[in-house]
């Protein structure tokens, strides 16, 4: 069985670094003391026993050298021998010096090693304290991830600490938690309305076959009721195909291809009808890379939303531009700006549905904005001011650039 020596956890680990390190200063810092104390020690002790002695006193000079003989150096005449006395006060000093020399030095170490093991408790604690102190941030964040479920998104670590790493961590927490509380509750939305989208068309087909169908009926009122199933029926095959496409734009794209968007914005609004509106456009030559069927019903659902949503006598405008622009913009009822992002939501309409006919399911922008974010296009939409009011959709793609040299072939540079 391996036994794991080190912590587990990041505060014991970074106690145990911190410690290692204060340890390892104050065990170096007693070394070097021990070390530069003890070559000079001797001599400044020699020096302060020699001051005393019976030599000194007679006017002699002592210089002793702890690595040379003890013989003592003094001045005195050429070829003059010292004393007995001379040499029994000498071998005093050296021997006095020697022995304070090594008490001190014994002194320095014991109280230094008492000191250092002082240090090292009070290191290890300061350690531990500032690797929890550190740590604290992230224990917040650990514990905010631990209780988040789909219930309790909206909780937030609301981190109060100073700028920093951690901080910003924190910080970007929140804002993720932020995009997965939008997204759950976008989630849910879709799922009740879509759930209520088709439920109510089977109801009405139910009621239909029940109640107007009950008894001997006419053929008269057969047809009725044959025409009602039917039209009930294609408004369900339509909701059912608009699902269907936004999901596949949710998936994002599996092959791609040129498509020249001026020309497909050019047929799509030659197919639309555009009963009594006056029809402006500027369509300059715009190339991209994508699915040319998904662009195909990104320019469909902006025009018919743009025509469905229209007033009497009122004015639609479709432009492309050099730049990756398309641009569709259209008259009608004014919208408050504060609404608008909501459109681009599946379900969403500007008002209550009607359930009549030509009426759609809300899904129009949003299936536009889902093609659009596959296509790597920044799509923003903005209210018309009154008069006019209606809504002006922008689609800015990444344009591909024809060469003049290569346009005979159909060869293209990106931009």
């Amino acid at each position: 069985m391996t036994v794991t020596v080190f912590p587990r956890t990041e505060r014991g680990r970074l106690t145990a670094v911190y410690g290692s390190l204060l340890l390892l200063a104050g065990g170096g810092l007693v070394a070097l003391v021990y070390v530069l104390l003890g070559q000079g020690l001797y001599a400044s002790v020699s020096g302060v026993v020699s001051t005393v002695s019976p030599a000194l006193r007679a006017g002699e000079r002592v210089d002793v050298d702890p690595g040379r003989s003890a013989e003592p150096a003094r001045t005195r005449a050429p070829g003059e021998q010292p004393s007995p006395e001379q040499l029994k006060s000498y071998a005093l000093t050296r021997n006095l010096s020697d022995a304070v020399t090594e008490a001190t030095q014994h002194r320095l170490l014991v109280v230094s090693l008492i000191a250092l093991a002082v240090f090292a408790v009070l290191s290890i604690w300061l350690a531990w304290w500032m690797a929890g102190r550190v740590l604290r941030p992230v224990a917040v964040i650990t514990g905010t991830a631990r209780r988040l479920s789909g219930e309790n998104l909206d909780e937030r670590i609301a981190l109060d600490a100073p700028p920093g790493e951690l901080k910003q961590l924190a910080d970007t927490f929140d804002a993720m938690l932020g995009r997965m509380e939008h997204l759950v509750s976008a989630q849910r939305r879709f799922a009740a309305n879509a759930a209520h989208e088709l439920r109510t068309p089977l109801a009405v087909q139910r009621a239909a076959a029940e109640i107007g169908l009950a008894g001997d009926p006419s053929p008269e009122r057969v047809a009725t009721i044959r025409a009602k199933l039917i039209g009930v029926a294609d408004s369900s095959e339509h909701l059912i195909e608009s699902l269907l496409l936004l999901a596949v734009s949710e998936e994002g794209l599996e092959s791609t291809e040129r498509v020249d968007l001026a020309a497909l914005a050019a047929a799509e609004l030659a197919a639309c009808p555009q009963p009594g509106l006056t029809v402006e456009r500027t369509l300059a030559p715009l190339t991209v890379t994508g699915d040319r069927t998904l662009l195909g019903h990104l320019v469909r659902n902006l025009l018919t939303n743009a025509v469905r949503h229209n007033r009497a006598g009122g004015r639609l405008a479709l432009t492309t531009s050099a730049e990756g622009e398309l641009t569709v913009s259209n008259t009608g009822p004014v919208i408050e700006p504060a609404d608008v992002p909501r459109l681009l939501e599946p379900f969403r309409r500007r008002a209550e549905r009607q359930h009549t006919a030509g009426e759609g399911a809300g899904l129009g922008l949003s299936i536009v904005a889902s093609i659009a974010r596959a296509h790597g296009a920044e799509l923003t939409a903005r209210a018309n001011p009154a008069p006019d009011g209606g809504l002006t959709v922008r689609g800015r793609f990444p344009a591909v650039q024809v060469r003049p040299d290569s346009r005979r072939q159909g060869g293209v540079q990106p931009r």
